[in-house]
């Protein structure tokens, strides 16, 4: 492990449903970054978004084809944060414990790629001779590759440019590991820490919706990053629970001054409403929304439908109009 002198290198991940993504959410890399290079202790590499799988079955969750083309939209502007797609891909839903296993072991693959260190169960491909310089394409291994045909193109492997650092990059990530055969890296240099509000580490005291191990490793073995909101005491919290309190030195805890308290379900609500959600979600994503039709309630949704059908049957009526006396004059002549 990393001497308690060194500078710890960590990648940031937020899990969520991003649906939508908000301005909030990037905030939080931000902040975090800020925060964590302030204690003068970690190095921060980059930052994931990995929108929840479909079959999580929350409510109003829109498919992650639409998640994840609205987070790789509102990144274009970041230079070290990517979204990546390897959990939306997989055939059901998977809890944080095991996003977090795999992305630690897929970062550990990406930086000793650039170091010249095979990572066992990981494929990567350089060319000879290649040095850590520029950028170059790292390939993740073949195993447990599920990549769909309508992301394959899209998403592709994260491009390392000038490591240590990592990548700078405007598309998705499709991070294929093999979580299974690769070795424990709980030791290394480099950890994935859970980026999170402070909602999400009051969820651990819910009943039923965390496993009691999986709040364990998370806090132990890659540690959180909490972003305070207003109303919320994340420091009482973890002095009330003894798993947080006992891994207390692993929970980081940022106290955000600026007050936003935009949530997507707050932004669902407003489109629902067909308010205005401009200067709270990027102006891409909302472009994106307003194309696909997202986010509307039924009866808006069915509007259109509504106004064809009715234009249906006025066209019938019309019609019949038209007919009738036809027909009349017909018949007549007919008898």
């Amino acid at each position: 492990m990393a001497s308690s002198t060194s500078t710890r290198r960590v990648v940031l991940l937020c899990c969520g449903s991003f649906n939508p993504i908000t301005n909030m959410h990037l905030r939080m890399f931000e902040i975090a970054r800020d925060y964590l290079h302030r204690t003068g202790k970690y190095q921060v590499l980059g930052g994931i978004i990995s929108p929840v799988n479909d079959a999580y079955g929350k409510k109003d969750l829109i498919e992650s084809k639409h998640r994840l083309e609205m987070c790789r939209l509102a990144l274009q502007t970041s230079d070290w944060i990517t979204v990546d797609s390897w959990e939306c891909e997989q055939n059901q839903w998977h809890p944080t414990m095991k996003v977090l296993t795999h992305h630690q072991k897929a970062a550990l693959a990406n930086y000793n790629a650039c170091k010249g260190v095979q990572v066992r169960g990981v494929k990567r491909r350089r060319q000879d001779n290649d040095q850590c310089t520029g950028s170059q394409d790292i390939n993740y291994g073949e195993n447990n590759a599920r990549t769909s045909q309508r992301l394959r193109g899209r998403y592709k492997p994260i491009q390392l440019t000038n490591m240590p650092t990592l990548t700078k990059t405007k598309r998705c990530v499709h991070s294929q590991v093999d979580v299974e055969t690769t070795q424990d890296q709980s030791d290394s240099d480099l950890q994935v820490k859970l980026l999170c509000g402070a909602d999400l580490l009051e969820s651990f005291a819910v009943p039923g919706l965390w496993a009691d191990q999986d709040v364990e490793d998370i806090v132990s073995k890659h540690g959180i990053v909490v972003i305070t909101r207003e109303g919320s005491n994340p420091q009482k919290f973890v002095y009330e629970s003894d798993v947080l309190y006992r891994n207390s030195k692993n929970i980081q805890i940022v106290t955000e001054w600026i007050y936003n308290e935009i949530s997507s379900t707050r932004i669902r609500r407003a489109l629902s409403r067909n308010e205005s959600i401009r200067y709270l979600v990027p102006e891409s994503v909302i472009q994106y929304i307003k194309t696909n039709e997202l986010y509307q309630k039924d009866s808006n949704k069915n509007k259109s439908q509504i106004f064809f059908c009715f234009s249906e049957l006025l066209g019938c009526c019309c019609l019949c109009i038209t007919i009738l006396p036809v027909y009349k004059l017909w018949h007549g002549f007919v008898k």
